[in-house]
């Protein structure tokens, strides 16, 4: 039997000021964009901006639906956004944050696994890392440098 060992490496900032001004505006960007979530089921908000490869942003929120599971993550919204409007234009980087309106998220909150195997399928694909930034509403910011850090045992085409 042979054991592999995987791991994951993370850059973790004391705050969003630490990071470049491009990241920094990444960040307020998905702040916006959370505000706008239509979270009245988790009041759990969540916003999401990418930076394509050309320069544009792409925003995208939670939106929940009553009937469950039909909602949708920000991170899939901006994402599906990009892939129909750009389809031939990377994913450079990916920003996200969250918001409860039941209390203050202070804990970096990464992407769920339905988010991050939409993600890697895009990484993939375009054959180059996604960075991606996440944070809670106020404190750290945890960087990795492609999506395959948060998901090491990819699932793709290559299977099927």
């Amino acid at each position: 039997m042979k054991k592999v060992t995987l791991e994951t490496h993370l850059e973790v900032f004391d705050s969003v000021l630490e990071l470049s001004e491009h990241i920094q505006n990444l960040m307020n960007k998905a702040q916006q964009a959370r505000e706008n979530a239509y979270a009245p089921y988790s009041h759990f908000k969540v916003g999401a901006a990418l930076y394509l490869e050309n320069g544009e942003i792409v925003l995208g929120n939670n939106q929940e639906n009553a009937a469950f599971p039909s909602g949708l993550c920000a991170e899939r919204v901006a994402v599906f956004h990009a892939g129909a409007n750009y389809p031939s234009i990377a994913i450079k980087e990916i920003a996200l944050t969250v918001k409860s309106l039941k209390y203050t998220v202070k804990t970096p909150t990464p992407p769920c696994g339905a988010c991050r195997q939409a993600l890697v399928e895009y990484e993939v694909n375009q054959k180059t890392p996604i960075e991606i930034y996440f944070m809670g509403e106020t404190g750290k910011v945890v960087k990795v440098g492609s999506v395959k850090e948060l998901l090491p045992l990819v699932f793709d085409s290559s299977f099927l």
